[in-house]
């Protein structure tokens, strides 16, 4: 019996074997590309906010300069720090660019979420700084808000040596008339942020988001509306570096 079933499994496996070796180059080539283009069907898929969240905010998003969006834990959904990572989407689904409205990290992403802290500033001399507001309803924020101001008017630097000395103060957290600006936050469902994101040569902006709740994988779904677009920054860059 088992001899049996081991030449019934080889002429199984040679059968398989033979099929794929029918194949040409192209064929397979085109079916990659069909599979990759499901896969991303699929990824979209899953990145999406629930029809429930969607409806929950229909009126909110039917203004301009507004999203929704899922952000993903990076520890869980990253190929870079998790094995078990789902996605093969760059960054896993834990950036977005409010610009480019794109979770693909590397197109001057503007916010991340990593263990439990959202954060801004990820590549070269870019960086950014969050304020959590207190009591304050996303409809509401404006630029003239307590917390606010300073990043509305906050001019992005001009030359690297500056950036590196911003990226420190910011990595730290700074506390001007008051309130306290930092690159990291701990997320808090239910909280209203405001973030300046600055990448060189990209884009420059002010988003105000709020969380607006977690779901089951550690996801965040995140409602956010544009205050402000600043020309593009441009750096001199360090040539001793």
């Amino acid at each position: 019996m088992k001899r049996i079933f081991a030449v019934l499994l080889l002429v199984a496996v040679s059968s398989l074997i033979a099929l794929g070796q029918t194949q040409s180059r192209a064929e397979v080539l085109k079916d990659i590309e069909t599979k990759r283009a499901e896969l991303t069907k699929l990824e979209e898929q899953f990145l999406s906010p629930a029809a429930e969240d969607r409806a929950a905010y229909a009126e909110f998003l039917a203004q301009p300069g507004t999203g929704l969006i899922r952000l993903l834990p990076r520890e869980k959904f990253d190929s870079v720090v998790s094995k078990k990572a789902a996605l093969t989407l760059e960054g896993g689904g834990a950036y977005y660019s409010f610009v480019r409205l794109t979770h693909e990290y590397g197109y001057g992403s503007d916010i991340e979420l990593y263990s439990g802290y959202l954060s801004s500033g990820f590549a070269g001399a870019d960086y950014g700084m969050l304020i959590k507001l207190e009591a304050a309803r996303l409809e509401d924020v404006s630029t003239e808000l307590p917390g606010v101001a300073f990043l509305a008017k906050y001019k992005a630097v001009a030359e690297e040596p500056q950036a590196r000395i911003e990226q420190r103060r910011f990595r730290t957290g700074t506390v001007i008339d008051g309130a306290t600006y930092k690159r990291r936050v701990p997320v808090e469902v239910g909280a209203t942020y405001v973030l300046r994101s600055i990448s060189f040569d990209k884009s420059d902006v002010l988003v105000a988001f709020q969380v607006v709740r977690q779901d089951t994988d550690g996801s965040l779904i995140i409602a956010w509306r544009m205050l402000e677009k600043y020309p593009t920054p441009k750096l001199a860059r360090n040539e001793a570096q």
